[in-house]
């Protein structure tokens, strides 16, 4: 059906990431993906999803390293962020906790510890299927002047929800005819994997929910599709911010997501079946969806 064109991984949540050419992948998705994250005083996690509050962590660059880092033995890894000025800390060091309290305007701190109630902020586009219907109706405007819903992590995680998102070149193409003058970027949309399918057109990934994926030796089921946020809007190293990537996805492909109705989607969640290793260049075959 197709291959992975590209892997990567975000060691700490919500900073850019690394490019991987293999990745080992355990029941948790990729080795040391959002191991780490930025937390406040108020218990929320950062996240750019709240570009005004967060946004700032696109600036900073994390890296995975130690054994663990190729090895998939987590405990023996840790992670190193580039800070916007160039300057490279680990975590766990207090200095860079001072910097990105500098950086952020507020005492924060990184850490390997989910909270156990922290809480997700996520700024309320304007745009229809960018939040639920019913989690609009009850956003609130925060001390940043940004309309905001909270939410929480997967337990026990950083993720948003699944342990591994992919998204395919064949909804990024059809976006692009839609939307010439988008930068459709894979990177702007975070994915773990990118899959090229080279002779498929439209959205294949809209049939895939339920359906098993092989894809190198790892076994994944597809569980939803990915709602975006303001993410994909805002500049990512050196591409510019392009507010109008999220109104052209919002405009041309919302579909049903669980029980809160259409949304702006593109790409998928997945959650691992068999761990194994993943390399560019693996085939990635799709089963049937399991009804």
């Amino acid at each position: 059906m197709g291959t992975v064109a590209a892997l990567y991984r975000y060691p700490v949540k919500s900073m850019l990431g690394e490019q991987l050419t293999r990745a080992e992948v355990t029941a948790r998705g990729l080795t040391g993906d959002r191991r780490f994250a930025v937390l406040d005083g108020s218990g929320a996690v950062g996240s750019a999803k709240h570009p005004r509050k967060w946004g700032e962590l696109l600036h900073c660059r994390s890296r995975l390293v130690g054994s663990g880092a190729s090895e998939g033995a987590e405990a023996a890894a840790a992670a190193r962020v580039e800070l916007p000025d160039g300057t490279i800390l680990s975590a766990g060091d207090a200095e860079l906790d001072a910097r990105l309290s500098r950086l952020l305007g507020r005492p924060v701190h990184v850490s390997d510890v989910p909270p156990e109630h922290g809480t997700l902020e996520r700024a309320v586009p304007e745009y229809p299927g960018g939040v639920p219907d019913v989690l609009r109706a009850g956003a609130v405007v925060d001390g940043t002047g940004s309309t905001i819903t909270s939410g929480r992590v997967a337990p026990g995680t950083f993720f948003d929800f699944g342990a591994v998102h992919l998204v395919t070149t064949a909804s990024l193409r059809r976006l692009r005819g839609l939307h010439p003058a988008g930068d459709f970027d894979p990177r702007r949309f975070r994915p773990n994997l990118v899959v090229d399918v080279p002779d498929v057109d439209g959205f294949p990934e809209d049939s895939w929910a339920g359906a098993t994926m092989r894809v190198g030796r790892v076994l994944l089921r597809v569980t939803v599709p990915t709602p975006r946020c303001a993410v994909p809007t805002l500049g990512h190293d050196e591409l510019p911010a392009d507010p109008g990537v999220m109104r052209a996805v919002a405009r041309e492909h919302r579909v049903p997501v669980l029980t809160l109705g259409a949304l702006a989607c593109l790409g998928v969640y997945a959650e691992v079946l068999e761990p194994g290793t993943v390399r560019t260049g693996d085939a990635v075959t799709v089963g049937s969806a399991q009804q």
